[in-house]
């Protein structure tokens, strides 16, 4: 019975060794070889779970305490962090003001047909250039005008000068011819009275 219970043991005892070894060589031939092993394919992380994203309404949503979408047109220009620019543009005019509001709207609107980059701010610039071309042609106009005055103003001086002045005198030559023409003259009436007969015969 004892060498029954020998010869058992040897052979389990012989029986393992050949065991292991034909499973070492098992996984020896369906394992990669280790210069095909890289770090992502020996420890392989699941990807993390997407954080829920929170989106903050945006200022315009926000003052009119509605729910703000995810493709809010007023979003990019009215920012959830600057809610002063959206309180500033849209302000309650009263109701006397609302015609000049509604005016001006339609005004800059049109601008911005005309000039889709600069609008109201292209036509204001376009005007003060007109202004100061008119002004530089009227600074002109009144130095012109203040020279004709000064032309005017020298002419009438010297005309006052000249009138100012006394007479020349008569020459003396002249008084003689005077004075020989009035003798010729005498003469002459005294002849004529001669020629005639007496009036009383």
């Amino acid at each position: 019975m004892e060498g029954c219970l020998k010869t058992a043991v040897a052979v389990a005892v012989a029986a393992t060794p050949m065991t292991i070894s034909t499973d070492s060589a098992y996984s020896r031939s369906h394992s990669p070889p280790s210069s095909q092993l890289s770090p992502t394919s020996v420890l392989v992380l699941p990807p993390p779970p997407p954080h829920p994203v929170v989106l903050s309404p945006c200022a315009a949503c926000k003052i009119l305490r509605r729910r703000c979408i995810e493709k809010c047109m007023l979003a990019p220009y009215f920012p959830p962090n600057d809610p002063h620019k959206f309180t500033i543009a849209h302000r309650e005019l009263p109701e006397s003001s609302r015609a000049d509001a509604v005016s001006s709207m339609v005004y800059e609107a049109n601008a911005r047909l005309r000039d889709p980059v600069y609008g109201c701010a292209g036509t204001i610039c376009h005007l003060q250039k007109q202004i100061s071309e008119l002004q530089g042609e009227l600074a002109k106009a009144q130095a012109e005008m203040v020279n004709l005055q000064c032309r005017q103003s020298n002419i009438l001086t010297l005309i006052r000068m000249q009138m100012d002045q006394p007479p020349l005198p008569v020459s003396p030559p002249l008084q003689q011819q005077q004075t020989l023409y009035d003798n010729i003259c005498f003469f002459d009436d005294n002849a004529n009275l001669g020629s005639l007969g007496p009036l009383w015969t």
